[in-house]
């Protein structure tokens, strides 16, 4: 069921069929304004103790060289808070007026004393008042009523020193920290984290302070994104003010999976115009980060007041909740099938058994048989240059129609014909053909011919800058005419390399498949130089893909990490750590593990994990089941080897693979 009616969901689609910004108050931070016709800010913060004076200070120049806007330190009691003073002390002395953020959980105390001397601080809703013991809670409407007097005793000294000090505040949720209170009214759910913040805003309007900046964070980007969008529809429903929103996917991770799920996140809300200041969420220093959220920033500027003749019903469209769009099945693509992936290899005139090693699939020569890995592609598109091996099992063929017809065994090749060559009524596979259109040509007669023609695959592309915006109005299109043909997602970014290829594409196939938009994905780029490079680069686009799809919780082929991007309270070196577990783990498929380097981000931040190792003191380890401890102040050096016990013990353990494709 919806959380909201269908009238209130109509508002907040009214404006997709162009791309606009929402407007927001300003909110002053410092010297930096947010919100309003002011640039979207990048952010980040610092990993170093806080009480490390010029530790904090050396690592905040860094980030405010790579970008920065604001810096955000941690201040988990009040000598760190204290601290925060001479943080400042020496930054402005150095010649940096950045605005300086704390960052607050469960510390009232804390929070009154850093609002006195940074710009800004940031309060988590679910702990800054509440505890978190995993209670189910039942409440009557009164009681629950005096619980929001208990909160609003406790916060109103807050907002008061704020108003005071001119100190702006960030009101964020975290999807893993909800309180008890608030589970046990509302649920797990993004409605939930909404009302969490919304308890405050309340509380901070009733009192005339306005000086607020928003957030939705969740590990999970599927979740947060209709966090996001709910929190805007709430917020006008009851007529609150219109303010800043903070974009973010927490614990996203490392290396290349931290930087999808961000993009998945953060890209897919920048591009319904929502978004005033972006962190990007990095297991990495955090300087790394500015320079990845600023390609997510960069991607939609320019493109206010964009519009599209054609004007799209979207009434049927659910931004709220995860609702899939209904296809037939086709073979093996649509209906309940996992979206699947198509390679490209169309730019070599030949391909041997070997060139397949990119996108997954491997001949074992002295077994003379074929192996396949978690991301091997479901499809290869050979283009004009037919494969001509016996594939394996698994992988199947699409050629390029005028070729296809001409084979003698045409049952074992599936053909990829454009709009004209079905208009013409050609002779088409029995079991799968693939439609290759590009979005401006599919209109209401294509649709039509299509729905009269069986077994056919939509393979949908376009040039355009605002790719997203368009497959979704393509998508609302084949909605609305009842079209259930299953549709695969084609990009190319030929001019994009490295992490903005990265979180380009994330953006726009990873925001489509968390709405329920897509059946497959097919990533093609460079196809110029050395066989070899165009082999590397094949294989990473199929790395990518499977990549999106594991981040838009689509299809699951490997180990899911929800490690914390580390900060001032963190109790051990979080990036060797993850690389440590990570190595020993990251061949079980569809286990999530949360690697957290402090207790403030431990149950909460990693409650959609399997299991958790958390740091709990100096050289120890709690470890987690679920959001249940299940071992206490274990030996860091034994942790992990405890925590693969764990995973033996609920019969989820696999021995690594020892065969010859491990070293393939």
């Amino acid at each position: 069921m919806s959380v909201l009616s269908l009238p209130e969901a109509i508002r907040f689609t009214k404006n997709l069929n162009s791309y606009n910004r929402r407007e927001t108050r300003v909110v002053n931070i410092g010297d930096t304004p947010l919100g309003g016709s002011y640039p979207i800010r990048v952010q980040s913060m610092t990993t170093v103790d806080t009480m490390d004076t010029k530790g904090s200070v050396e690592q905040s120049i860094r980030m405010i060289e790579a970008g920065c806007e604001y810096v955000r330190i941690t201040a988990p009691s009040i000598k760190e808070a204290e601290n925060l003073r001479n943080i400042k002390k020496e930054l402005r002395a150095r010649g940096y007026n950045i605005p300086l953020v704390a960052d607050i959980h469960f510390t009232p105390n804390a929070a009154e004393l850093a609002a006195r001397i940074v710009e800004k601080v940031r309060v988590n809703p679910g702990n800054y008042a509440d505890k978190k013991r995993f209670e189910e809670i039942e409440y009557t409407d009164e009681t629950y009523q005096l619980e929001l007097e208990r909160i609003r005793e406790k916060f109103i000294p807050l907002v008061n020193i704020c108003k005071e000090y001119g100190t702006a505040m960030r009101i964020g949720t975290n999807h893993g920290s909800l309180s008890d209170r608030i589970m046990s009214r509302y649920g797990d759910t993004p409605l939930g984290m909404v009302e969490s913040a919304l308890e405050f805003i309340r509380i901070c309007e009733d009192l005339n302070y306005y000086d607020i900046v928003v957030s939705m964070k969740s590990s999970n980007p599927q979740v947060m994104v209709q966090a996001y969008r709910l929190l805007v529809q709430k917020l006008d429903e009851e007529k609150l003010q219109s303010y800043p929103l903070h974009l973010g996917v927490t614990e996203a991770g490392e290396a290349e999976d931290g930087r999808i799920k961000s993009a998945v996140g953060i890209g897919t809300l920048l591009e319904d115009g929502l978004g005033d200041t972006v962190r990007v969420s990095l297991t990495e220093e955090p300087e790394f980060e500015a320079p990845v959220a600023q390609m997510l920033v960069d991607k939609v500027a320019g493109r206010e007041g964009t519009t599209d003749n054609c004007q799209v019903d979207y009434s049927k469209y659910q931004p709220f909740e995860y609702q899939k769009r209904q296809t037939q099945e086709v073979v093996n693509i649509g209906h309940d099938n996992v979206p699947r992936v198509i390679a490209d290899l169309s730019m070599f005139d030949e391909i041997v058994p070997k060139d397949l090693n990119t996108v997954g699939h491997f001949y074992l020569p002295e077994l003379d048989k074929w192996a396949m890995n978690d991301t091997g592609a479901d499809f290869v598109y050979s283009g004009s240059n037919p494969i001509p091996f016996m594939l394996p099992n698994g992988l199947r063929e699409i050629v390029d129609y005028p070729v296809w017809s001409g084979l003698k065994q045409k049952n074992t090749k599936y053909p990829l014909i454009g709009k004209e060559e079905l208009a013409q009524g050609i002779e088409l596979h029995p079991q799968l053909n693939f439609l290759l259109v590009d979005l401006s040509e599919l209109d209401e007669e294509l649709v039509g011919l299509v729905q009269k023609t069986e077994n056919i695959v939509f393979v949908g592309r376009t040039i355009a800058p605002g790719a997203f915006a368009e497959f979704r109005k393509a998508m609302m299109k084949l909605m609305n005419e009842g079209c259930q043909v299953p549709f695969i997602i084609q990009r190319d970014y030929q001019a994009l390399e490295g992490d903005q290829l990265t979180v380009y594409a994330a953006t726009d196939i990873g925001g489509l498949l968390i709405d329920g938009f897509g059946d497959g994905v097919m990533i093609t780029g460079s196809n110029s130089g050395a066989k070899e490079s165009q082999l590397k680069a094949a294989k990473a686009y199929n790395q990518l893909a499977f990549g999106i799809l594991q981040a838009a919780r689509t299809r699951i082929t490997k180990t899911e990490y929800i490690s914390c991007p580390s900060c001032g309270r963190t109790l051990f070196d979080l990036q060797e750590t993850t690389a440590m577990i990570r190595k020993r783990t990251d061949h079980l498929k569809g286990v999530k593990i949360g690697i957290m380097g402090c207790i403030v981000n431990g149950p909460g931040e990693m409650a959609d994990a399997d299991y958790g190792y958390v740091g709990s003191g100096k050289g120890k380890i709690t470890l987690y089941k679920g959001k249940e401890v299940v071992k206490r102040g274990v030996p860091s050096k034994h942790a992990l080897d405890e925590l693969i016990n764990l995973i033996k013990e609920d019969g989820k353990w696999i021995e690594p693979k020892q065969e010859e494709v491990a070293t393939l």
